[in-house]
């Protein structure tokens, strides 16, 4: 296993003028003989300062007043709003690490939705977004992570010979960047001091260290498809479910033949295999 946890975070990612030349042309086409009277009969907001610039208007206490009642709750209202529909319904996230390549480069703007999990479960294949479960693998739990689902729950999930096999059957997995060169580390394994509990393990072949491993209800098993530089699932073991924070479903940056939605992949042999039981 090589994987990079320094570097596996999702990080996350907003007066008024007037012209008076027609005024001063009329006032010194009058001017003869008139301008005592006339410059006693001025306002006071007519009136010239020494240097012969206007006076301004004074903005009166109530004027300013009006303004905080007429817009101070219009940005109220807007700022709830954004706030409300960024823990509620969508984010925006960029990519910091490399785990997704290919699917997702470095600096990837997505959307992420939490709108669909509140009705339904996660699928496998979907791309999600999480908090990870707190283990010593994890350098900080408190960061969201991005990887794909590949198990859910009642899965018999196995990886052996780069490839990961469900309910005894190998997934094609197109979007991965390369096989995998890695075992599954366990709980079992003595020699390994940073393995996960995967629970009731079925030893299948103990002599290559191959093993099958059913996830639990609530939980999920989920990789990144860098798989030998993501720090996922076979390091850390089974997703929570309320960990869960939404489902990356669009890209929308760089604007480039990969932008725009996530598809989430088809398993035929999977479903034509639930489909004959």
């Amino acid at each position: 296993m090589s994987s990079d946890p320094s570097t596996d975070r999702l990080q996350s990612t907003e007066n008024l003028t007037a012209s008076n030349s027609n005024d001063s042309e009329h006032d010194a086409d009058n001017s003869t003989g008139n301008s005592a009277n006339q410059s006693s009969s001025r306002s006071p907001d007519d009136q010239t300062k020494p240097n012969g610039e206007p006076n301004q208007p004074q903005k009166s206490p109530g004027w300013v007043r009006q303004q905080l009642e007429e817009n101070v709750p219009t940005i109220l209202v807007a700022v709830l709003l954004a706030f409300g529909v960024r823990i509620f319904v969508a984010e925006p996230r960029y990519i910091p690490s490399s785990s997704m390549e290919p699917t997702l480069q470095i600096n990837d703007r997505l959307l992420i939705e939490k709108i669909s999990y509140r009705f339904r479960d996660p699928q496998r294949g979907e791309v999600i977004v999480f908090y990870p479960p707190d283990q010593p693998a994890v350098p900080d739990s408190s960061k969201v992570y991005i990887k794909r689902v590949i198990g859910v729950p009642g899965d018999e999930v196995a990886i052996k010979d780069g490839q990961t096999f469900i309910n005894d059957q190998p997934i094609a997995e197109p979007y991965i960047k390369e096989p995998m060169d890695y075992t599954l580390p366990y709980a079992a394994n003595q020699s390994c001091d940073s393995c996960v509990d995967l629970g009731e393990i079925d030893l299948v072949n103990e002599a290559d260290g191959e093993i099958r491993f059913t996830i639990p209800p609530g939980n999920y098993w989920v990789m990144g498809d860098n798989r030998n530089r993501s720090l996922d699932s076979h390091a850390w073991g089974y997703l929570p479910a309320k960990n869960v924070v939404g489902r990356a479903f669009f890209r929308y940056w760089p604007i480039d033949n990969r932008a725009g939605t996530l598809k989430k992949p088809t398993y035929s042999n999977l479903e034509q295999s639930a489909a004959a039981e």
